[in-house]
Protein backbone atom coordinates (compact mmCIF):
# COMPACT_ATOMS: atom_id res chain seq x y z
CA UNK A 1 0.00 0.00 0.00
CA UNK A 2 1.45 2.98 -0.80
CA UNK A 3 1.55 5.87 2.16
CA UNK A 4 0.97 9.46 1.45
CA UNK A 5 0.81 12.36 4.19
CA UNK A 6 -3.21 12.57 3.58
CA UNK A 7 -5.47 9.48 2.78
CA UNK A 8 -8.98 10.94 2.82
CA UNK A 9 -10.68 7.46 2.29
CA UNK A 10 -9.81 6.34 5.98
CA UNK A 11 -11.87 9.23 7.63
CA UNK A 12 -14.72 9.02 4.81
CA UNK A 13 -15.50 5.46 5.29
CA UNK A 14 -15.34 5.86 9.11
CA UNK A 15 -17.72 9.38 8.86
CA UNK A 16 -20.16 8.24 5.33
CA UNK A 17 -23.12 7.49 6.85
CA UNK A 18 -23.57 11.34 8.12
CA UNK A 19 -21.65 12.82 4.96
CA UNK A 20 -24.36 11.34 3.12
CA UNK A 21 -26.91 12.58 5.21
CA UNK A 22 -25.63 15.83 4.85
CA UNK A 23 -26.15 15.58 1.16
CA UNK A 24 -29.30 14.20 1.42
CA UNK A 25 -30.54 16.52 3.67
CA UNK A 26 -29.18 19.67 1.58
CA UNK A 27 -30.74 18.29 -1.58
CA UNK A 28 -34.07 17.47 0.21
CA UNK A 29 -34.35 21.63 1.17
CA UNK A 30 -34.67 23.11 -1.91
CA UNK A 31 -31.99 25.97 -0.62
CA UNK A 32 -28.74 25.56 -2.61
CA UNK A 33 -27.11 29.04 -1.77
CA UNK A 34 -27.11 30.81 1.19
CA UNK A 35 -29.62 28.97 3.26
CA UNK A 36 -30.42 27.33 6.52
CA UNK A 37 -26.95 25.17 6.91
CA UNK A 38 -25.31 28.21 6.07
CA UNK A 39 -27.01 29.63 8.17
CA UNK A 40 -26.46 26.88 11.09
CA UNK A 41 -22.61 26.38 10.38
CA UNK A 42 -22.03 30.18 11.05
CA UNK A 43 -24.09 30.22 14.10
CA UNK A 44 -22.31 26.68 15.68
CA UNK A 45 -18.69 28.25 14.38
CA UNK A 46 -19.44 31.04 16.33
CA UNK A 47 -20.20 29.67 19.22
CA UNK A 48 -17.64 27.59 19.04
CA UNK A 49 -14.87 30.45 18.78
CA UNK A 50 -16.54 32.58 21.27
CA UNK A 51 -17.21 35.74 18.89
CA UNK A 52 -19.81 37.17 17.50
CA UNK A 53 -19.66 36.81 13.73
CA UNK A 54 -18.81 34.30 11.21
CA UNK A 55 -19.20 35.05 7.46
CA UNK A 56 -18.57 31.94 5.58
CA UNK A 57 -16.95 31.87 1.75
CA UNK A 58 -16.06 29.69 -0.62
CA UNK A 59 -12.06 29.57 0.11
CA UNK A 60 -9.63 30.06 2.03
CA UNK A 61 -8.01 32.50 0.09
CA UNK A 62 -11.26 34.84 -0.06
CA UNK A 63 -11.32 34.45 3.45
CA UNK A 64 -8.36 36.56 3.55
CA UNK A 65 -9.40 38.61 0.80
CA UNK A 66 -12.25 40.10 2.43
CA UNK A 67 -10.56 39.49 5.84
CA UNK A 68 -8.19 42.40 4.49
CA UNK A 69 -11.13 44.39 2.52
CA UNK A 70 -13.42 44.34 5.32
CA UNK A 71 -10.45 45.92 7.49
CA UNK A 72 -9.82 48.85 4.90
CA UNK A 73 -6.72 47.83 3.44
CA UNK A 74 -6.51 48.35 -0.48
CA UNK A 75 -4.46 49.21 -3.16
CA UNK A 76 -0.89 50.55 -2.31
CA UNK A 77 -1.22 49.55 1.36
CA UNK A 78 1.33 47.57 3.23
CA UNK A 79 0.77 44.24 4.84
CA UNK A 80 3.22 42.63 7.59
CA UNK A 81 3.67 38.51 6.59
CA UNK A 82 5.66 35.55 6.61
CA UNK A 83 7.09 34.04 3.23
CA UNK A 84 7.38 30.67 5.03
CA UNK A 85 3.28 30.13 3.73
CA UNK A 86 1.31 28.35 1.92
CA UNK A 87 1.41 31.00 -1.27
CA UNK A 88 -2.01 32.18 -1.22
CA UNK A 89 -1.57 33.89 2.31
CA UNK A 90 0.64 36.36 0.10
CA UNK A 91 -1.36 35.78 -3.40
CA UNK A 92 -4.80 37.45 -1.53
CA UNK A 93 -2.76 40.13 -0.50
CA UNK A 94 -1.01 41.00 -3.67
CA UNK A 95 -5.07 40.26 -4.95
CA UNK A 96 -6.47 43.35 -3.50
CA UNK A 97 -3.52 45.71 -4.89
CA UNK A 98 -1.57 45.24 -1.60
CA UNK A 99 1.94 45.17 -1.07
CA UNK A 100 3.72 42.28 1.41
CA UNK A 101 5.80 42.94 3.40
CA UNK A 102 8.10 40.05 4.84
CA UNK A 103 9.53 39.44 8.53
CA UNK A 104 11.65 35.97 9.17
CA UNK A 105 10.41 33.11 10.91
CA UNK A 106 12.15 31.26 14.04
CA UNK A 107 14.30 28.56 13.50
CA UNK A 108 12.81 26.21 15.93
CA UNK A 109 8.99 26.69 15.43
CA UNK A 110 8.52 27.95 12.05
CA UNK A 111 6.83 30.99 12.84
CA UNK A 112 6.81 34.98 12.55
CA UNK A 113 9.51 36.78 14.07
CA UNK A 114 7.74 39.35 15.92
CA UNK A 115 10.69 40.85 17.01
CA UNK A 116 11.43 42.28 13.44
CA UNK A 117 7.80 43.10 13.29
CA UNK A 118 7.79 47.40 14.08
CA UNK A 119 10.83 47.49 12.03
CA UNK A 120 8.77 47.12 9.33
CA UNK A 121 5.93 49.19 10.00
CA UNK A 122 5.41 52.14 8.01
CA UNK A 123 3.18 54.97 7.00
CA UNK A 124 1.62 52.52 4.67
CA UNK A 125 1.52 49.38 6.59
CA UNK A 126 -2.54 48.69 6.96
CA UNK A 127 -2.80 45.31 8.67
CA UNK A 128 -0.62 43.00 10.20
CA UNK A 129 -1.02 39.30 9.15
CA UNK A 130 0.57 36.54 11.51
CA UNK A 131 0.51 32.87 10.31
CA UNK A 132 -0.54 30.33 12.80
CA UNK A 133 1.18 27.71 10.57
CA UNK A 134 1.35 24.13 11.07
CA UNK A 135 -0.93 24.21 13.90
CA UNK A 136 0.16 26.25 16.45
CA UNK A 137 -0.43 30.18 16.96
CA UNK A 138 2.41 32.65 16.85
CA UNK A 139 3.20 34.58 20.19
CA UNK A 140 0.73 36.78 19.85
CA UNK A 141 0.63 39.29 23.16
CA UNK A 142 3.35 41.31 21.65
CA UNK A 143 2.25 41.48 18.68
CA UNK A 144 -0.59 43.07 19.56
CA UNK A 145 1.11 44.73 22.01
CA UNK A 146 3.10 46.33 18.65
CA UNK A 147 -0.84 46.85 16.70
CA UNK A 148 -2.27 48.78 19.33
CA UNK A 149 0.29 50.67 19.59
CA UNK A 150 0.43 51.56 16.05
CA UNK A 151 -3.03 51.76 15.23
CA UNK A 152 -2.79 48.95 13.05
CA UNK A 153 -5.27 45.84 12.90
CA UNK A 154 -4.26 41.98 13.10
CA UNK A 155 -5.99 39.54 10.82
CA UNK A 156 -4.52 36.06 12.06
CA UNK A 157 -4.35 33.51 9.23
CA UNK A 158 -6.20 30.44 10.71
CA UNK A 159 -5.51 27.96 7.60
CA UNK A 160 -4.07 25.60 9.34
CA UNK A 161 -5.08 26.07 13.16
CA UNK A 162 -8.93 25.34 13.69
CA UNK A 163 -8.95 24.40 17.54
CA UNK A 164 -5.27 25.16 18.54
CA UNK A 165 -4.93 27.40 21.24
CA UNK A 166 -2.18 29.56 23.16
CA UNK A 167 -2.46 30.80 26.23
CA UNK A 168 -6.40 29.22 26.69
CA UNK A 169 -7.42 31.18 23.41
CA UNK A 170 -8.56 29.63 20.28
CA UNK A 171 -6.93 30.54 16.86
CA UNK A 172 -8.84 33.29 15.63
CA UNK A 173 -10.15 35.06 18.85
CA UNK A 174 -7.11 37.33 19.55
CA UNK A 175 -6.68 39.89 16.18
CA UNK A 176 -9.52 41.78 14.75
CA UNK A 177 -10.51 39.31 12.39
CA UNK A 178 -9.43 35.94 11.54
CA UNK A 179 -9.34 33.88 8.54
CA UNK A 180 -10.15 29.82 7.69
CA UNK A 181 -9.89 27.51 4.96
CA UNK A 182 -12.23 24.72 4.79
CA UNK A 183 -10.07 22.66 1.99
CA UNK A 184 -10.18 18.87 2.34
CA UNK A 185 -7.04 17.99 4.13
CA UNK A 186 -7.49 21.23 7.27
CA UNK A 187 -7.85 20.11 10.51
CA UNK A 188 -11.76 20.64 9.88
CA UNK A 189 -12.61 19.82 6.38
CA UNK A 190 -15.25 20.35 3.67
CA UNK A 191 -15.09 18.05 0.49
CA UNK A 192 -14.05 20.49 -1.60
CA UNK A 193 -12.82 24.31 -1.11
CA UNK A 194 -14.71 26.26 1.57
CA UNK A 195 -13.53 29.29 4.11
CA UNK A 196 -14.90 31.59 6.84
CA UNK A 197 -13.91 34.83 8.49
CA UNK A 198 -14.76 35.57 11.68
CA UNK A 199 -14.65 38.57 13.71
CA UNK A 200 -16.72 40.38 17.00
CA UNK A 201 -16.46 43.41 15.44
CA UNK A 202 -20.11 45.01 13.72
CA UNK A 203 -18.94 47.03 11.11
CA UNK A 204 -16.07 44.29 10.22
CA UNK A 205 -18.71 41.80 9.67
CA UNK A 206 -20.97 44.04 7.88
CA UNK A 207 -18.12 44.62 4.97
CA UNK A 208 -17.54 40.84 5.26
CA UNK A 209 -21.23 40.23 4.39
CA UNK A 210 -21.46 43.07 1.50
CA UNK A 211 -17.95 42.02 0.32
CA UNK A 212 -19.04 38.43 -0.28
CA UNK A 213 -22.32 39.29 -1.66
CA UNK A 214 -21.13 41.52 -4.42
CA UNK A 215 -21.05 44.20 -2.62
CA UNK A 216 -24.80 44.42 -1.84
CA UNK A 217 -26.66 44.88 1.52
CA UNK A 218 -29.65 42.12 0.76
CA UNK A 219 -30.44 40.18 -2.91
CA UNK A 220 -30.39 42.08 -5.78
CA UNK A 221 -30.13 45.28 -3.69
CA UNK A 222 -27.97 48.48 -4.58
CA UNK A 223 -23.97 47.76 -4.38
CA UNK A 224 -22.34 50.28 -2.06
CA UNK A 225 -18.87 48.99 -2.37
CA UNK A 226 -17.98 46.41 -5.56
CA UNK A 227 -17.53 43.08 -3.52
CA UNK A 228 -16.82 39.23 -4.93
CA UNK A 229 -19.04 35.85 -5.61
CA UNK A 230 -17.44 34.49 -2.52
CA UNK A 231 -20.54 32.76 -0.44
CA UNK A 232 -20.01 28.99 0.79
CA UNK A 233 -22.31 26.75 -0.95
CA UNK A 234 -25.30 25.48 1.73
CA UNK A 235 -23.72 21.26 0.82
CA UNK A 236 -20.31 22.04 1.84
CA UNK A 237 -21.89 24.11 5.15
CA UNK A 238 -23.79 20.94 6.11
CA UNK A 239 -21.08 18.94 5.71
CA UNK A 240 -19.27 21.42 8.09
CA UNK A 241 -21.68 21.29 10.78
CA UNK A 242 -21.21 17.90 11.47
CA UNK A 243 -17.52 17.81 11.37
CA UNK A 244 -17.64 20.29 13.39
CA UNK A 245 -19.04 18.51 16.09
CA UNK A 246 -15.92 15.94 16.25
CA UNK A 247 -13.29 19.02 15.76
CA UNK A 248 -12.06 18.64 18.70
CA UNK A 249 -11.72 14.87 18.41
CA UNK A 250 -9.86 15.49 14.90
CA UNK A 251 -7.26 17.83 17.48
CA UNK A 252 -6.52 14.73 19.87
CA UNK A 253 -6.40 12.09 17.28
CA UNK A 254 -3.38 14.23 15.73
CA UNK A 255 -2.14 15.22 18.86
CA UNK A 256 -1.86 11.23 19.28
CA UNK A 257 -0.21 10.89 16.13
CA UNK A 258 2.33 13.17 16.89
CA UNK A 259 2.86 11.51 20.42
CA UNK A 260 3.37 8.41 18.49
CA UNK A 261 6.12 10.00 16.07
CA UNK A 262 7.80 11.38 19.22
CA UNK A 263 8.73 8.23 20.82
CA UNK A 264 9.15 6.99 17.65
CA UNK A 265 12.52 8.99 16.05
CA UNK A 266 12.88 11.27 19.06
CA UNK A 267 15.99 9.46 19.50
CA UNK A 268 17.29 10.28 15.88
CA UNK A 269 18.83 13.25 14.36
CA UNK A 270 15.26 14.14 12.97
CA UNK A 271 14.55 17.51 14.17
CA UNK A 272 10.57 17.28 15.72
CA UNK A 273 8.13 19.69 15.86
CA UNK A 274 8.68 21.93 19.23
CA UNK A 275 5.41 23.08 21.00
CA UNK A 276 5.88 26.41 22.26
CA UNK A 277 4.57 27.25 26.19
CA UNK A 278 1.28 27.72 26.21
CA UNK A 279 0.40 26.89 22.91
CA UNK A 280 -1.56 23.53 22.32
CA UNK A 281 -0.60 22.06 19.03
CA UNK A 282 -3.14 20.70 16.49
CA UNK A 283 -0.73 19.22 13.66
CA UNK A 284 -2.06 20.25 10.68
CA UNK A 285 1.17 18.92 9.44
CA UNK A 286 3.81 17.10 10.71
CA UNK A 287 7.26 19.42 9.87
CA UNK A 288 10.29 17.76 10.39
CA UNK A 289 13.87 18.71 9.33
CA UNK A 290 16.71 17.49 7.83
CA UNK A 291 19.88 18.62 5.94
CA UNK A 292 20.00 15.95 3.89
CA UNK A 293 15.98 15.86 3.65
CA UNK A 294 16.54 15.12 -0.61
CA UNK A 295 18.07 12.15 -0.17
CA UNK A 296 15.94 11.12 2.66
CA UNK A 297 12.56 11.66 0.44
CA UNK A 298 13.87 9.98 -2.30
CA UNK A 299 15.16 6.85 -0.14
CA UNK A 300 11.74 6.44 1.56
CA UNK A 301 9.85 6.14 -2.11
CA UNK A 302 11.41 2.35 -2.23
CA UNK A 303 9.33 1.67 0.88
CA UNK A 304 6.13 3.40 -1.01
CA UNK A 305 6.03 6.29 1.08
CA UNK A 306 5.55 9.60 -0.99
CA UNK A 307 6.11 13.04 1.33
CA UNK A 308 5.13 16.55 1.04
CA UNK A 309 7.61 19.78 1.57
CA UNK A 310 5.51 22.26 2.72
CA UNK A 311 7.18 24.49 1.60
CA UNK A 312 9.99 24.15 -0.38
CA UNK A 313 9.97 27.68 -2.20
CA UNK A 314 9.80 30.77 0.35
CA UNK A 315 7.05 32.64 -1.34
CA UNK A 316 9.24 35.69 -2.20
CA UNK A 317 11.96 33.64 -4.26
CA UNK A 318 8.92 32.29 -6.17
CA UNK A 319 8.51 34.14 -9.96
CA UNK A 320 5.71 35.56 -9.67
CA UNK A 321 6.76 37.55 -6.25
CA UNK A 322 10.10 38.63 -8.02
CA UNK A 323 8.70 42.02 -8.13
CA UNK A 324 8.88 42.65 -4.70
CA UNK A 325 12.59 43.07 -4.78
CA UNK A 326 13.66 40.61 -2.20
CA UNK A 327 16.66 38.93 -3.61
CA UNK A 328 18.71 35.51 -2.41
CA UNK A 329 19.47 35.61 1.59
CA UNK A 330 16.94 38.19 2.43
CA UNK A 331 15.07 35.85 5.02
CA UNK A 332 18.08 33.46 5.93
CA UNK A 333 15.97 31.43 7.76
CA UNK A 334 13.45 30.95 5.81
CA UNK A 335 15.41 30.25 3.04
CA UNK A 336 17.13 27.86 4.76
CA UNK A 337 14.66 25.82 5.94
CA UNK A 338 12.90 25.57 3.07
CA UNK A 339 16.44 23.32 2.23
CA UNK A 340 15.53 20.88 5.09
CA UNK A 341 12.24 20.70 6.02
CA UNK A 342 9.75 17.94 4.89
CA UNK A 343 6.45 16.51 6.32
CA UNK A 344 5.50 13.14 7.89
CA UNK A 345 1.85 11.30 7.33
CA UNK A 346 -0.21 13.20 9.70
CA UNK A 347 -4.05 12.76 9.89
CA UNK A 348 -6.42 11.54 12.67
CA UNK A 349 -7.43 8.19 10.59
CA UNK A 350 -4.10 7.31 9.84
CA UNK A 351 -3.57 3.47 11.34
CA UNK A 352 -1.23 2.81 13.89
CA UNK A 353 0.28 -0.11 12.34
CA UNK A 354 1.27 2.21 8.90
CA UNK A 355 2.34 4.93 11.29
CA UNK A 356 4.89 2.14 12.66
CA UNK A 357 6.13 1.07 8.88
CA UNK A 358 6.78 4.58 8.45
CA UNK A 359 8.72 5.12 11.89
CA UNK A 360 10.58 1.84 11.26
CA UNK A 361 11.46 3.07 7.76
CA UNK A 362 12.40 6.22 8.62
CA UNK A 363 14.82 4.79 11.37
CA UNK A 364 16.34 2.51 8.06
CA UNK A 365 16.96 5.31 6.14
CA UNK A 366 18.10 7.62 8.49
CA UNK A 367 20.88 5.32 9.15
CA UNK A 368 21.90 5.57 5.85
CA UNK A 369 22.02 8.56 4.48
Amino acid sequence: MVTRVWDYMLEYEQERDDIHDAVETVFRSGQLVLGSSVRGFEEEYSAYHGVEHTISVDNGTNAIVLGLRALGVGPGDEVITVSNTAAPTVIAIDQIGAVPVFVDIHEDDYLMDVGQVEAKITSKTKALLPVHLYGQCVDMAPLQEIADRHGIPILEDCAQSHAARHHGKIAGTMGKAAAFSFYPTKVLGAYGDGGATITSDAETAANLRRLRYYGMETTYFVVSTPGHNARLDELHAEILRRKLTRLDQYAQGRRDVAQRYMEGLGDTDLVLPRVNPGNEHVYYVYVVRHPKRDAIIEALKAYDIHLNISYPWPVHRQTGFHKLGYEEGSLPVTEKLAKEIFSLPMYPSLPIGTQEKVIAAVREVLATV
